[in-house]
């Protein structure tokens, strides 16, 4: 039996301020220029902190404990020098050197701005700038702070800078501390603390490694880490939080938002069912798109989590059967196909809130990809009708799909995901995947479409497409429309390098096909040659040989040498954006 999720009580203790828009949280109200003025104040403090601290170690503190013992920190290390440790230090030495440090800045910030659906350009510019001001603040206190290196048998060049601070230390603080602020922000998992501790671990290894090599005292590089410390605060609380630290909010915050939606919002008619993947889907998110609910009037909703037995399919069914007006849908491209195979064609609406690693069908139908902004869109949007598609092979029952499904490479990619890289990386671990299943050998694909006559290909992989566009905006199947109905072959054959350069440009082209032509022109039976093979079908009959690995919106579903797949025209019904796509 489905398990209900609880319903918090409502325990409000004070009277709600006015309400903002349904599921959006306040927006940050500090502009640009503000902000880089404060920025621009606090590194003038930040830098007359640091000169002053080295004007003392250099000056009144030099020769009082512990100072007047670094030297022999520093003849300490020397004494515990190994080949194997010699070569560990250097390579973490290399993870603060500059051009480590720009390198990998410049990358993680297009990362940032170039992979997601929407620009991350706050946390770009935040990383950014932190690590520049470093550097700044360390060319500042290098003119006004001599400091001569340490005493012992040094393992690198002296740069001509002065010893005090350790750069190395600072602009590693700086870059990988500021990346694991933005992992452990951004991170979904179990994986999320363990590579913010990695992240945060690197500048620490790298201030031992200077004091190894022989090139700070231990306060260069204490220096260091409190130099790139500050940047990152100062940069940080000026750009990440409006420049000022949120009062805490009280304990039953959401319990008074929760009571005063219900107190304004009109009540929507109906009942209203939300299934959700507890494993994609926390508390905290639960509470979030409840009160989402409830500013829109569907007061009440009854949570539903899906099980390891039931991931979806039967949860969807009984709300049917109970008189769902509604039904609301949260986790990734599996829970939903699960969910949209028992409610296609009972007119039930859906409202689709992504929380998985894919999202390729909340992508195509134009939702926001965060769960509460998807949810807000969907309930102030429409209803809308789109096709899903019926497959069934050998040994695999017949079920629905809304987005892709195929065999070959792409399902053997999925196959070799898993789920702990899904959590740290999100869909960038398929591209990884994929890489390691490019040497899985050609298949011979036999084609029939909409009865007419066979057509016979290689290829690496087949896609059945309801859909177009996948992770980071690319058209992988560029004509494919969720509405148009008629589901989209897809046949991909790059042979060698050549090849796989002619596919990439024909994605990069978001070339499109013609509607396939009537059935007495049908393409030549064989074709070679060809990197990829665009068609259109109502009912497509595909086998292959060997057998190949299989997948259905995302699951692998088990090897087979055969799939079947028709369209359902408008079976669907679901909620979207005015003017969504």
């Amino acid at each position: 039996m489905p398990t209900a999720l609880p319903e918090r009580p409502v325990r409000a203790t004070a009277e709600p301020a006015a309400s903002s828009r349904p599921g959006r949280s306040p927006a940050l109200t500090s502009g640009s220029w503000p902000a880089a003025v404060r920025i621009g104040a606090m590194t003038v403090c930040q830098a007359a902190l640091m000169v002053g601290l080295g004007l003392l170690i250099t000056g009144p503190a030099n020769g009082v404990w512990p100072l007047d013992s670094e030297d022999q920190v520093n003849e300490g290390f020397e004494r515990l020098r190994t080949g194997a440790l010699t070569h560990a230090s250097l390579i973490a030495s290399e993870a603060g050197n500059t051009a480590t440090v720009v390198i990998l800045t410049v990358l993680a910030c297009m990362g940032l701005i170039l992979i997601p659906r929407l620009p991350k350009w706050r946390e770009a510019v935040f990383l950014a700038v932190s690590v520049s001001l470093q550097a700044l603040v360390f060319l500042v206190i290098s003119t006004c702070v001599d400091r001569d290196r340490p005493d012992v048998d040094r393992l690198d060049a002296s740069p001509p800078t002065a010893s005090y601070t350790s750069g190395h230390t600072g602009a590693a603080t700086a870059l990988y501390a500021g990346l694991a602020v933005l992992a452990l922000s951004r991170i979904r998992g179990p994986w999320r603390k363990v590579v913010g501790g990695l992240l945060l671990l690197v500048p620490l290894l790298v201030a031992v490694a200077r004091l190894y090599r022989g090139m700070h005292h231990p306060t260069d590089v204490l220096g260091g880490l409190l130099n790139g410390s500050l940047s990152l605060l100062i940069v940080g609380r000026s750009l990440m939080t409006g420049g000022h630290i949120p009062a805490p909010a009280p304990a039953n915050a959401m319990d008074i938002a929760l009571e005063a939606a219900e107190q304004r919002s009109a009540r929507v008619a109906g009942h209203t069912v939300v299934i959700v993947n507890p494993t994609v889907t926390d508390e905290a998110e639960r509470d979030r798109l409840r009160l989402v609910l409830e500013q829109h009037g569907h007061h009440a909703a009854q949570f539903v989590a899906t099980t390891a037995d039931d991931p979806g399919g039967g949860q969807a069914a009984a709300a049917v059967r109970e008189g769902a007006s509604l039904v609301v849908v949260c986790g990734g491209d599996g829970t939903v196909r699960t969910v949209a195979d028992a409610l296609a064609g009972t007119g039930v609406p859906l409202a689709v809130v992504p929380c998985g690693t894919g999202n390729l069908l909340a992508r195509n139908l134009g939702l926001p990809l965060k769960a509460a902004a998807a949810l807000d869109a969907a309930l102030s949007g429409a209803p809308r009708r789109i096709d899903v598609g019926r497959i069934e092979g050998d040994s695999l029952p017949a079920t629905r799909f809304t987005a892709i499904s195929g065999a070959g490479l792409d399902a053997a990619m999925l196959e070799n995901t898993g789920d702990r890289a899904k959590s740290a990386l999100g869909w960038p671990a398929y591209v990884v995947a994929g890489v390691s299943s490019l040497r899985a050998p050609r298949m011979s694909v036999s084609i029939r479409l909409d009865g007419g006559p066979v057509l016979h290909r290689t290829a690496r992989t087949v896609l059945l497409a309801n859909i177009g566009r996948v992770q980071g905006g690319a058209a992988l199947v560029p004509a494919a429309e969720p509405d148009d109905g008629v589901l989209d072959l897809a046949v991909f054959d790059p042979q060698g390098p050549t090849g796989w350069l002619r596919a990439a440009g024909i994605l990069l082209r978001g070339r499109s096909h013609a509607p396939r032509p009537a059935q007495s022109s049908f393409p030549p039976a064989d074709a070679t040659g060809t990197p990829v093979e665009y068609f259109t079908f109502r009912r497509a009959e595909i086998r292959f040989s060997p057998v190949q690995p299989r997948e259905i919106d995302g699951d692998p579903v088990g090897p087979g040498r055969m799939l079947v797949a028709e369209v359902e025209p408008g079976a669907l019904t679901v909620l979207l954006p005015s003017g969504g796509e």
